[in-house]
């Protein structure tokens, strides 16, 4: 047995010594024994919740990892944090709760670990807010950490016979074709009866969405910035595997401890560079783009939106996951998972192999233990890829001085450049009753504006009116930008994080109906046809951001507080402000 120095542990402050009694007689109204009080404490949080199939795991698989910090001589300390799931929450007012969500997470977590002095923190998470909260609170304490995915949803498939449209049968489905074929039965190409079959087969088990959106990027990225076990985010969520990560990442963490090697000690500048390498090469969700910014933000580390998209130009595009190509996280897992990913960056030089992960080793010394090569169906090997470079890109011009992401992947070339007029909505709910109702014409350009993250607030993901879009057969023959967000599951040329915001005094508030707008993913550019002088005309004569109706609560807070997107949307002055490191205290 291990035994832990706990002088300048912080939960000596809750266990040490005469003057702790009254502390300690609460552990022992739990059942903890004196052997485990004085043990280091270990918190184990979860976003577990009956919200979505995301979540409904984590509580099984945080049970595995307290096994995993009991048999390393820990003492864990369980509790959960909220969620707020997007495709519950997509298309209507719910939306606007999810990316505070992410702040939300970090912030309770982060006053539950300062609370109750815990020494470390696994944390465990299913849905795509809840992944980068997590990770941003364990960069925000600096404590030894190690993160778990709750794993994906298995692939749904319409059964055998089922009188469903040629396009869902014999393939495997996700829920983005659940949100593209409400755009097929408004076109009246799928019977309502059809639809009904569809929704109650494409979503089988409990994990997160298939493809790789924003819940499997990010999980793709604590393995590459080294916060998750190698490995530990492919399997799915009701395989029995996910329980054995689950424990060996709470063995992890007391290993972690033992060696003070802390969150920041794994998460350099470096790091940051590795998971958006990750993100670029598995064609995945542009919040990527304002998630991975976030989390360096908590380490003190500039790393914008413009940093990361530089990463993403010249990172090859080689695995081939929806929704840009063929495949779900399960067949990546199948193919080797992120180790086979990482070692085909390794071979063309594109990573950096010294950076320390949650083992206490390198991310270059555990590469060397996976052995599997790139299967050249699933995962192409780096010097064929799909496309030469990465599969979202950063645009920036007049109508982004700021920047803006687009996902390319899955995308032909010849459609990667699009000059329309300007079809301007003033929310997302105006665009998608267009869409609904037709009201709109090929060619143009939808501009979704004041659903920033102050403007909205809260900044909405747009699946409802992309997917529809794509179902209408409409994905290629017009164009979005928004200074909104879009799901992980969005294609089509959709531009979003459109900087600065509307609700800012951005240029994209000062769009007229009819604007000519040029958007090249080819030279990196959103450009519209103004001249500087008629754009500052317009700026004098602008009355200021719109109102919106949440003048009090938690949105109000958010949106009063949040700084700027290519920052990462972020709330707080993160480490560079720092004053006190939590485990000095």
């Amino acid at each position: 047995m291990t035994k832990f120095d706990k002088s300048k542990l912080p939960s000596r402050h809750v266990t040490e010594g005469p003057a702790r009694a009254p502390h300690r007689s609460y552990y022992y109204a739990m059942g903890m024994t004196e052997e485990e009080i004085p043990q280091p404490l270990v918190g184990v949080a979860t976003c577990w919740n009956e919200a979505a199939p995301c979540n409904i795991s984590l509580n099984r698989q945080a049970q595995a990892a307290k096994l995993g910090v009991k048999a390393a001589s820990g003492t864990p300390r369980e509790f959960t944090t909220i969620t707020v799931t997007d495709g519950i929450a997509m298309g209507h007012e719910g939306m606007r709760s999810s990316l505070a969500s992410r702040e939300a997470i970090a912030d309770t977590v982060e006053l539950t670990m300062r609370g109750h002095c815990y020494d470390a923190l696994v944390g465990l998470a299913g849905c795509d807010k809840s992944l980068p909260g997590m990770m941003m609170a364990m960069i925000r304490l600096n404590v030894p950490s190690v993160f778990v995915y709750g794993g994906s949803i298995l692939p749904g498939r319409a059964p055998e016979g089922a009188k469903v449209p040629e396009a869902y049968a014999d393939r495997d489905l996700t829920v983005q074709d659940m949100f593209e074929a409400v755009g097929h039965q408004q076109n009246g190409t799928m019977s309502e009866a059809e639809l009904e079959i569809l929704e109650r087969v494409a979503c089988p088990s409990a994990g997160a969405c298939g493809g790789q959106f924003t819940a499997n990027t990010m999980a793709c990225v604590s393995e590459a910035i080294g916060l998750g076990l190698l490995n530990s985010s492919g399997a799915p969520a009701p395989f029995e595997s996910r329980d054995e990560y689950s424990k060996a990442s709470g063995i992890a963490v007391m290993n972690l401890i033992e060696k003070n090697i802390r969150a920041r000690d794994i998460c350099t500048r470096e790091a940051f560079e590795n998971a958006a390498r990750i993100v670029a090469c598995t064609g995945g969700s542009t919040n990527a783009g304002l998630h991975l910014p976030a989390m360096a933000h908590e380490a003190g580390i500039d790393f914008y939106l413009e940093d990361v998209c530089d990463i993403f130009r010249d990172t090859p595009y080689f695995v081939d996951l929806k929704p840009g190509g063929q495949y779900v996280a399960k067949d990546l897992y199948e193919a080797g998972g992120v180790p086979v990913v990482l070692n085909e960056l390794r071979r063309a030089g594109l990573l950096h192999e010294d950076c320390m992960t949650a083992t206490g080793y390198s991310i270059g010394e555990e590469l060397d233990k996976h052995t599997l090569k790139a299967d050249g169906r699933v995962v192409y090997p780096v010097e064929t890829p799909i496309t030469k470079t990465g599969g979202v890109v950063g645009l920036k011009g007049n109508l982004a001085p700021e920047g803006a992401i687009v996902k390319v992947a899955g995308m032909a070339a010849q459609h990667q450049r699009f000059v329309g007029p300007a079809r301007i909505f003033e929310c997302e709910q105006d665009a998608f009753e267009a869409v609904q109702n037709r009201t709109y014409s090929e060619g143009d350009v939808f501009v979704i504006r004041n659903e920033g993250p102050a403007g909205g607030p809260g900044m909405r993901e747009m699946l409802a009116t992309t997917a529809a879009l794509s179902g209408q057969g409409m994905g290629l023959k017009v164009a979005l930008i928004t200074d909104g967000r879009f799901s992980g599951a969005t294609r089509g040329f959709c531009v979003g994080h459109v900087g600065p915001e509307a609700a800012h005094g951005g240029p994209i508030a000062l769009l007229k109906q009819g604007d000519i707008i040029t958007l090249d993913a080819v030279e990196g550019t959103l450009e519209v046809d103004i001249s500087d002088e008629d754009m500052a005309a317009r700026r004098a004569e602008w009355k200021g951001p719109r109102e919106t109706i949440y003048a009090s609560g938690a949105l109000w807070k958010y949106a009063d507080q949040v700084g700027e997107i290519y920052k990462g949307a972020v709330t707080h002055p993160g480490g560079k402000a720092e004053k006190h490191e939590y485990w000095d205290l």
